[in-house]
């Protein structure tokens, strides 16, 4: 396996997250480990990342890290298409987005796979995602729809 570096990412601005979703692009994650802390405005998910930085390295190798993503100043969360009760429900994530509707706050959309969709109403963008280590290797390469591989995507170069 690749040693890569851990991950540890920050986002302030819509620059910053189109970084971080990159990086989190094709992330796997039970609907049971998206947690809504309202009491904190925050909300918390554990994924299981692929790592495009070492399938794309001098030796490709396919592997998935255990990766938290921490958005601050929530005020709101609501979910589209989500059942929330199926707790072991596996989703993909395609995308965080963020649109800005009342500076510096907006709306965080994050898309999955099948048409579910997790939106944040914040304050202002407050986003870390951060390797917690574990890594294991995968069989398999995520692809789009197109039958492509992501790293042909312009957004990995």
């Amino acid at each position: 396996m690749t040693a890569s570096k851990l991950l540890k990412l920050i986002a302030l601005d819509r620059d910053d997250l189109e970084i971080v979703a990159a990086h989190l692009q094709d992330s796997v994650v039970k609907i049971g480990e998206i947690l809504w802390r309202p009491a904190e405005n925050r909300v918390v998910i554990a994924l299981n990342r692929f790592d495009w930085e070492a399938a794309q390295s001098e030796i490709p190798a396919w592997q998935r890290r255990r990766t938290a993503l921490r958005f601050d100043r929530v005020l709101s969360c609501k979910c589209r298409d989500l059942d929330c009760s199926a707790r072991e429900q596996v989703l993909n994530l395609l995308d965080v987005q963020f649109s800005e509707s009342n500076s510096p706050g907006g709306v965080v959309t994050l898309l999955f796979s099948g048409g579910g969709a997790l939106r944040l109403d914040v304050e202002c963008l407050e986003v870390e995602a951060v390797d917690l280590g574990p890594v294991w290797a995968t069989g398999k390469c995520p692809e789009h729809a197109d039958g492509q591989p992501i790293e042909s995507d312009a957004r990995r170069a």
